[in-house]
């Protein structure tokens, strides 16, 4: 898959944690996956909130379980977000600044947890490209 959505993760980042997990791997994903969907809900909520307090901790989430399966792009805006709400804590100013930021993250952890399935899941077609079905003109042909 040469698509630059291939980009959002550290291939070979994922492939060490893959190896190095081991039969657990697909279970930590997994947990990876409910725990980055309520990050995300958290975080937008504590936006919509105005809740600082409420960005952190499941921005900090995202951030360390992300970095580990090697989604680099997630990992670092939800530092950024996370980092915004502890400056807020500390300035009492809350970081309406961020708002487009806190907008990108659910569709960056979709498009990532996407490129996990589709490195994961057997089912799941790797390259559409090298799938072509056959035309009436090749059917029963040798």
């Amino acid at each position: 898959m040469e698509d630059a959505s291939r980009n959002l993760v550290d291939w070979a980042e994922f492939a060490r944690i893959r190896a190095e997990l081991g039969a657990d791997f697909i279970r930590i994903l997994g947990y990876f996956r409910e725990d980055g969907e309520k990050s995300v809900d958290r975080i937008e909520q504590a936006m919509q909130r105005r809740d600082a307090a409420g960005l952190v901790i499941p921005a900090h989430t995202m951030k360390s379980e992300a970095r580990q399966f090697g989604a680099y792009q997630l990992g670092d805006l939800a530092e950024l977000i996370e980092h915004a709400g502890r400056r807020a804590l500390e300035s009492r100013l809350f970081p309406d600044q961020i708002l487009p930021q806190v907008a990108q993250l659910r569709p960056l952890y979709l498009r990532t947890m996407a490129l996990f399935e589709q490195e994961t899941n057997p089912r799941v077609a790797r390259d559409p490209s090298a799938v072509r079905a056959p035309s009436n003109q090749e059917f029963g042909r040798l």
